[in-house]
């Protein structure tokens, strides 16, 4: 079972070098071009993605700029309930390499004071960042807040892309010209609105970001594994912490929103070391006077980000909550392994227990492979199965199922229940191979598109047979080109 454990640090993602020549045969036999076969692997093999922030002061064309880079890879931003409102994490390919944009530009200004909150803004994005793109707008030139940046900048040492823009023509490289100024390096002139001049800039953004590592997350070896408490205002995280703490640590307040600021907290559990960030609850709506909500997602994302286990703190005394799904969306999405919560367990009468559970059934059915714990962060209550769940879902999180294991349970599926005909014809899954683990990422070659119902049956399917509790599960389907076709 070597290549249960393969640590995929060499140039074929996960696979080793025998199963991948057996694999790239395989392709070869069914017809599939394989350079484009070996560009599905590698997108689907590698780490976790590298983060872009955006950051700038209001009004200098943040968010046209960040569409301006989505808009290089067509449905990146899913229109699903649940996932565009509060989300602040995007994903975008440049040149074929893929990163994440994290976008701070939909808040303006609150009671802070522009200034503040600028800092306040782009500190937090920074913080999940492994680069930064600065914008400032080229027609107005540097401001005092925009110095104020830069000197967050320079403290937090990543890498920054200057980006000056609303330059819509050649007179305005001057105005671009004069932000050499910031001491930042070259100013790009670009207008997000048009396009012009982004080319040159993504290419320095991908200069400036890491390469997708080849599945070494979590690369302090030995380290302590990271989980994200995330959860609405007031479903007790902080009290939550404390009591796996064993003393004071977070300030506990009825007040919802009381933590602004993740506090990252090393805690003996179970005879292990755990990283434990304690995340500010996230808001229902992002309003403008609202800022320091709009940084409690913002932070919630940094936290999500940089954790492997996200530990999704529901109120078992209340409904569950369209913004509930939208955090477990949120932890879904970042391919995070999941574990739910139920807290104030304690507080429940029978009744209670009896709608929760038909609530759970109705809206959380999606998530029925994440494991469950029912606990009382006030009392303590349950805290010990606390840390099963986080190991099991980490387990989930982190297997591998052998490419020759796995293509025999699919010509098992194809054969015991063939994809439906449709308009003549029938869909048939030829062969796939896992790529990547955390979360597990499998890619399926197929004759024909396969229905979303029939790609919701495989995913269920390999659940059943091969575990993957606590885990999201990501399919990609690559469908046979037309043999004789010209390219």
């Amino acid at each position: 079972m070597n290549d249960q454990i393969h640590s995929g640090g060499d140039e074929h993602g996960e696979l080793g070098d025998a199963e991948y020549a057996e694999f790239m045969e395989l392709a070869a036999q069914e017809g599939f071009d394989l350079t484009e076969v070996e560009g599905d692997l590698a997108a689907a093999g590698h780490g976790p993605l590298p983060v872009l922030a955006v950051v700038g002061r209001p009004n200098v064309g943040k968010s046209t700029l960040v569409n301006r880079i989505l808009g290089r890879r067509e449905a990146v931003v899913e229109d699903r309930p649940g996932v565009t409102r509060d989300r602040v994490t995007y994903e975008a390919e440049w040149s074929g390499r893929r990163f994440k944009v994290v976008d701070t530009g939909g808040w303006e200004q609150d009671v802070l004071g522009i200034d503040a909150s600028v800092a306040a803004q782009a500190e937090f994005a920074i913080e999940a960042a492994d680069a930064v793109v600065f914008v400032v707008d080229a027609t107005v030139g540097a401001t005092d807040t925009d110095e104020a940046v830069v000197k967050l900048l320079r403290r937090a040492g990543k890498p920054v892309v200057l980006c000056a823009n609303k330059v819509d023509g050649p007179s305005g490289e001057a105005d671009a010209a004069m932000l050499w100024s910031l001491g930042l390096g070259e100013p790009y002139a670009v207008s997000a609105l048009h396009g012009r001049g982004t080319g040159d800039m993504l290419d320095a953004v991908l200069e400036a970001l890491p390469e997708a590592p080849a599945q070494t997350f979590g690369a302090t070896i030995g380290g302590p594994r990271r989980i994200a408490l995330i959860g609405r205002p007031n479903v007790g995280k902080s009290s939550l912490l404390n009591k796996v703490a064993g003393e004071e640590r977070v300030v506990v307040n009825e007040m919802a929103g009381t933590t602004r600021d993740p506090v990252d907290e090393m805690i003996q559990l179970g005879g292990v070391t755990w990283k434990f960030v304690d995340t500010a609850g996230i808001r229902r709506r992002v309003h403008l006077q609202e800022g320091a909500d709009y940084y409690a997602s913002l932070r919630t994302a940094a936290a999500v980000e940089k954790a492997e286990v996200a530990v999704v703190l529901i109120d078992s005394s209340e409904s569950i909550s369209v913004q509930d799904q939208r955090i477990i969306s949120m932890a879904v999405e970042a391919g995070r392994a999941l574990v739910i919560a139920y807290n104030k367990w304690d507080t429940l009468d029978e009744e209670r227990r009896y709608y929760l559970e038909r609530e759970i059934e109705t809206e959380l059915g999606q998530i029925q492979w994440a494991p469950r714990v029912n606990v009382s962060a006030r009392t303590g209550r349950h805290m010990e199965k606390l840390v099963p769940a986080i190991e099991t879902a980490l387990a989930g999180w982190e297997t591998r199922v052998p490419t020759g294991r796995l293509n025999s349970f699919l010509g098992e599926i194809v054969a015991s229940h063939p994809h439906p005909i449709r308009g003549g014809k029938q869909p048939r899954i030829l062969f796939g191979t896992q790529a990547g683990t955390r979360p597990p990422r499998f890619v399926l070659f197929a004759s024909g598109f396969l229905e979303a119902g029939y790609r919701r049956f495989i995913e269920r399917r390999l659940r059943e047979e091969f575990g993957f509790e606590g885990t999201p599960l990501q399919v990609s389907v690559r469908v046979r080109e037309k043999r004789g076709r010209k390219k």
